[in-house]
C-alpha cells in the first residue's frame, strides 16, 4: 500500500493524523480514530449477482477467508462502550485473496452512519480542526454538509451484530465483459437492527459491546449481508456527501460470516492497515478526492502504530 503520489494529499493526510492526535491525545500503538476495536476471522460467500457485476476474485470464488474489525469512534483506546462518542461504530473487512507469491487482499471500510463531514480531505481537516479548537459550533453554522453529518442519528446498538454499516465512497465495478457499474456498499445484519435508548444504556457495562462478541459467537457465526446500492446515469459518484435516491436498486453481493475472535489481538491490531482503495481487478476507485486522503491517513497512522 503506497503513499499517495500527490504531495498536497500527503500533507493533508499528515495534518489529519496530527489533528486527531491533538483531539484525543497520543496513544502510541493505537489508531488516531477508531482506536478501540476487535478483530475476527470469518468467511465471505458471494452471490451470482456479485459475479455478474464484477470480475473481482472474491466475487467469483466459491468463498474467501476474511478478517474483520469492529471498532468504536474516537482515538481513545479505553472509551466506555456506553459513551455516545463511540458512535458511529466502524466495520472493516479484509478479503484474503492469496498468500503467495505475495499476500494479496482487498478491503471494505464502513461505519454505522450514512454520511461524512466533508467532500474532500481539506473539508475533513477543517472539520476536525474546528473540533480541536472548540469552534465547531461556528464551523457548523457555515458548513451545511458537516452539520448534516453531525445531526444524523447515531444510536448505540445492542451489539455489533445488530448494527448496519455504510461505505463512505462510491466505487466502480467492472464485469468480465467490461461493463461498468458504480456502487456504494451497505452491510446489513442478518439478525436485524436493534438499538438501546438512554435508560437501557445506563444499565450496561463500559465494555458490553466487546464482551458481547464472544458471547454472540457461542451461538454461531455473526452474519451480515454485503449489499450494493446501484447508481443510475447522472448520479454523483465523486462526492460522498451527495446521496443517491433511496429508490435506487440494492443488490445482495454475498454473505459475511464472522466465526471466531482472532488470536494475538494486540499484535494484529498494530500490524493490519486497512486500505480504503480496492486495488484489485474488477473494482476501481471512483474520482472521489476523499479516497486518496483516507488512504494516506490509514497508511501514515498504520506506520506509526507499527513503529510504536
Amino acid at each position: 500500500m503506497p503513499l499517495p503520489s500527490n504531495e498536497k494529499v500527503v500533507q493533508t493526510s499528515n495534518a489529519l493524523v496530527n489533528t486527531l492526535h491533538d483531539i484525543f491525545g497520543p496513544h502510541p500503538g493505537f489508531r488516531p480514530a477508531h482506536a478501540k476495536g476487535v478483530l475476527l476471522n470469518g468467511t465471505f460467500i458471494p452471490t451470482e449477482e456479485a459475479k455478474a457485476l464484477s470480475k473481482a476474485p472474491h466475487f467469483n470464488n466459491p468463498s474467501t477467508p476474511i478478517v474483520a474489525r469492529f471498532s468504536s469512534s474516537t482515538g481513545i483506546p479505553e472509551l466506555p462502550d456506553t459513551d455516545p462518542n463511540g458512535n458511529p461504530r466502524g466495520f472493516a473487512i479484509r478479503f484474503k485473496l492469496a498468500e503467495t507469491p505475495r499476500r494479496a487482499h482487498t478491503d471494505i471500510i464502513t461505519h454505522s452512519v450514512d454520511g461524512f463531514p466533508g467532500s474532500n480531505g481539506q473539508e475533513a481537516l477543517d472539520f476536525f480542526t474546528a473540533v480541536k479548537d472548540g469552534s465547531i459550533g461556528t464551523y457548523l453554522a457555515s458548513h451545511p454538509k458537516a452539520q448534516t453529518f453531525v445531526q444524523l442519528p447515531k444510536p448505540t446498538p445492542v451489539s455489533f451484530g445488530r448494527e448496519k454499516y455504510f461505505g463512505v465512497n462510491a466505487f466502480k465495478f467492472v464485469s468480465v465483459d467490461g461493463k461498468d457499474t458504480y456502487i456504494r456498499y451497505r452491510v446489513v445484519p442478518e439478525a436485524g437492527e436493534a438499538y438501546l435508548d438512554e435508560a437501557a444504556l445506563k444499565d450496561k457495562s463500559p465494555t458490553f459491546l466487546y464482551d458481547g462478541v464472544p458471547e454472540l459467537l457461542k451461538a454461531g457465526p455473526i452474519v451480515f449481508k454485503l449489499n450494493a446500492q446501484i447508481a443510475q446515469d447522472g448520479d454523483v459518484t465523486d462526492d460522498n456527501t451527495v446521496k443517491w435516491p433511496e429508490d435506487r436498486r440494492v443488490v445482495e453481493l454475498g454473505t459475511i460470516k464472522l466465526e471466531s475472535v482472532a488470536d494475538d489481538q494486540a499484535a494484529q491490531q498494530k500490524r493490519i492497515i486497512f486500505d480504503p482503495i480496492p486495488r484489485v481487478e474488477g473494482i476501481e476507485a471512483s474520482a472521489d478526492p476523499l479516497l486518496e486522503v483516507r488512504a494516506g491517513v490509514y497508511l501514515i497512522s498504520g506506520r506509526e502504530r507499527r513503529a510504536a
